[in-house]
């Protein structure tokens, strides 16, 4: 039998799995991340979802080691789907309208965002970056809760993890507010989390 973690208990026990991952994360060489992003992108180009689910698409702008969704928000760019980014505005997640090559700035905590003039979105699909995940398609992030958030509010919204094969772990510490991911996709495979 399994012990229950108290919620002080989980919260040390991911912020010790999300200091490992994003360590394990970052020795990845670049050469070899460079050549995952690319099959990456393949892999979630080829998902039906973006048939059958109109309306924005949103991902994240890179920092530090992550998964690079940018070669998606090309395709889909060049396709005509409408695109967005994420914003931290008074410590709530936004999306505001943006396609590639338009300016972005910093928004702090080391993400760049768009312009504030640009209109706030909603999306329909939802690229995410993740520290760890799991088959189950529950992930480990930054430890803001702030996509947690954002999925629960705009549900129901397609989710789709991105991240190296290296980045899973066996199972991530569960807490009330987490929301699972519909699809976590790696450069080997394609999970279907639901």
């Amino acid at each position: 039998m399994t012990k229950t973690l108290s919620s002080d208990e989980t919260a040390l026990r991911k912020a010790a799995l999300r200091e490992s991952a994003l360590a394990q994360r970052d020795a990845l060489e670049i050469d070899d991340r460079l050549i995952w992003d690319e099959a990456i992108a393949e892999r979630v180009l080829a998902l039906k979802v973006f048939g059958d689910t109109p309306g924005p698409v949103s991902a994240y702008w890179p920092m530090r080691s992550e998964a690079d969704p940018r070669p998606i928000l090309e395709v889909l760019h060049q396709r005509g789907r409408p695109l967005c980014l994420p914003a931290i505005v008074a410590r709530r997640m936004l999306f505001r309208r943006w396609a590639p090559y338009e300016p972005i700035m910093p928004g702090g905590f080391g993400t760049l965002v768009p312009d504030p003039a640009q209109p706030e979105v909603v999306p329909a699909i939802l690229i995410v970056p993740l520290a760890a995940f799991d088959r189950r398609g529950y992930r480990i992030g930054y430890g803001k809760g702030h996509y947690d958030a954002k999925l629960s509010e705009i549900a129901p919204v397609i989710s789709i993890g991105i991240a190296y094969a290296a980045q899973e772990i066996d199972a991530v510490p569960e807490e009330p507010h987490d929301q699972r991911l519909d699809w976590i996709v790696t450069e080997r495979e394609t999970i279907a989390c639901r």
